[in-house]
C-alpha cells in the first residue's frame, strides 16, 4: 500500500467535507477527483387558484369598493409572485419550514371571464386581462429557472359564453374566453379563431406528466363524453403512477351542467338545462332541481376501474375545503381539494381576510402531498404585508 503524505491527507479531509470520492493509483501515486452526482429532485410543487371571474365588481378590497376584478387578480398574482421569498409553514407537511423557492405549475380551474349578462363585459375582454395577469404578469421559475407553466381549464361562465345562455347576454355569444384556452393548452398547429371554434369537437382537455405524477386537466366534469377522452388518456399511464384531475365543477355536479333531456334538447328558459357537457341528464324527472346520481355513479364506477386516481381539485363554489367525497352512495374514498375565488368567494366574498390560493408540495420520494391555504390579504390595510398561512391537509398518493 502506498503511503499518504500530507497533502493527500489534506486531500481526503477536503474530499469528506464536500463528498468528493478520490481514487488513488499505487503505481503512479497520483489522485482523480471525481464530483458526486447531484441529488436527485423529487418535489412537485404548484399554485391552484380558481374562478377569476373578471368583469364583476368586488364590493370591498383593500379600502375602495366596488374594485373591478383586474384590479383584485393583479393583487393576487402579486402574492404568487412573492412566493420564492417565502417559507412553506411549520404544519409537518411536505418540506414544512423550507423556503419554496421555485413552483412547476399555476394551475386554474375556470370561469376565467364571468357570464355576459346585463352589464358584464364581453368574454374578449376578460380573456384579454387574464393573459395580462397571469400570462404575461407572472414571474415564477421552475427548479431549472424555466418560466413556470400555467395551465388552465374551462368553468360553466366560460362555456355558457361560447354557446349562449337562457338568459340574455351582450354579445349573445363569445367564445374568445373558450378560443384561448384551447389555444393555449393545446398548441393545435392551425391556431382557432371566432370563425373555427367549435365547442363539440373542440374541448379544452389535455394533460402533463411530471416526476411520475399524471396531471388531468378536464372539460368541466368528467361526465360519460369526457370519460372516453380519459380512457385514452390513461391506456399509456402505469397503473401505479399517481393521477391527480383538475376540473372546474364540483364531483358532486349539478343537474343543470348536462345537455337537456327534453323536446329538441336546447337552451331554453323553461327547461333551464345549460347544455355544458355533452351527456343528456337522464335522472329524476328530468329538471335542474333533481341529483345527478345516475351520472355521480357514472363517475364513481370510473374511478373503481382506475385507483391510481388520487386527488381531484376543482372550483366552482368557491372557498377553501380539503374533503373526502363519497356521494352519491357512500362507496367511494376521493381526496378532493376545493379552491376559493377572488371575486366569488363564499366566504371571502364578504370578508376579504379569507381570500386565498393553495399552495401544493409533492415529494415523490415518499408519495406524500400537502395542500396549504395562503392567505394573500389577510392584512388588507397594509396591501404590502407578507402572505400568511390557514389550514392544511396532508395525505399519501399511495
Amino acid at each position: 500500500m502506498v503511503a499518504l503524505n500530507s497533502a493527500y491527507k489534506k486531500m481526503i479531509l477536503i474530499g469528506t467535507l464536500v463528498s468528493v470520492t478520490l481514487f488513488f493509483s499505487c503505481d503512479k501515486k497520483t489522485a482523480s477527483v471525481i464530483t458526486a452526482p447531484p441529488a436527485v429532485n423529487t418535489i412537485v410543487q404548484f399554485v391552484f387558484t380558481t374562478d377569476q371571474h373578471y368583469g364583476l365588481t368586488k364590493t370591498s378590497f383593500q379600502g375602495s369598493s366596488n374594485v373591478d376584478a383586474k384590479i383584485v387578480n393583479a393583487a393576487l398574482v402579486s402574492k404568487i409572485n412573492s412566493l420564492p421569498s417565502v417559507s412553506f409553514p411549520n404544519d409537518g407537511g411536505v418540506k414544512a419550514g423550507q423556503p419554496i423557492r421555485f413552483m412547476d405549475y399555476v394551475i386554474s380551474a375556470g370561469d376565467i371571464a364571468n357570464r355576459e349578462e346585463t352589464g358584464i363585459q364581453a368574454a374578449t375582454t376578460s380573456w384579454n386581462q387574464f393573459l395580462n395577469d397571469y400570462v404575461n404578469g407572472i414571474t415564477l421559475k421552475d427548479l431549472n429557472n424555466n418560466n413556470t407553466s400555467l395551465c388552465v381549464v374551462p368553468g360553466n361562465h366560460d362555456v355558457s359564453n361560447a354557446i349562449g345562455y337562457y338568459k340574455a347576454m351582450l354579445p349573445p355569444v363569445d367564445a374568445q374566453s373558450m378560443i384561448g384556452m384551447y389555444n393555449l393548452m393545446l398548441n393545435p398547429a392551425v391556431p382557432k379563431t371566432l370563425a373555427t371554434y367549435n365547442y363539440t369537437t373542440d374541448k379544452v382537455h389535455y394533460s402533463r406528466d411530471l416526476l411520475g405524477i399524471h396531471f388531468m386537466f378536464l372539460n368541466l366534469w368528467p361526465d360519460s363524453a369526457e370519460r372516453v377522452w380519459m380512457t385514452n388518456d390513461l391506456s399509456t399511464v402505469s397503473s401505479t403512477t399517481p393521477v391527480l384531475l383538475f376540473a372546474h365543477s364540483i364531483p358532486d355536479v349539478e343537474a343543470r351542467f348536462f345537455t337537456n333531456p327534453n323536446g329538441s334538447n336546447t337552451i331554453n328558459a323553461t327547461d333551464k338545462f345549460e347544455n355544458l357537457v355533452p351527456e343528456k341528464f337522464k335522472d329524476g324527472a328530468l329538471t335542474i332541481t333533481d341529483l345527478a346520481a345516475i351520472e355521480q355513479r357514472g363517475f364513481v364506477s370510473f374511478l373503481k376501474v382506475h385507483t391510481n386516481i388520487k386527488a381531484y381539485f376543482h372550483g366552482h363554489s368557491n372557498y377553501n375545503q380539503f374533503y373526502i367525497w363519497q356521494r352519491p352512495d357512500n362507496n367511494i374514498n376521493l381526496n378532493c381539494i376545493r379552491a376559493d375565488s377572488p371575486m366569488k368567494g363564499a366566504m371571502s366574498a364578504a370578508d376579504e381576510t379569507k381570500l386565498s390560493f393553495q399552495v401544493v408540495a409533492i415529494d415523490m420520494a415518499t408519495k406524500n402531498i400537502t395542500v396549504g391555504e395562503c392567505l394573500y390579504d389577510h392584512n388588507p390595510a397594509n396591501p404590502a404585508a407578507a402572505v400568511s398561512w390557514g389550514g392544511s391537509v396532508s395525505f399519501s398518493l399511495n
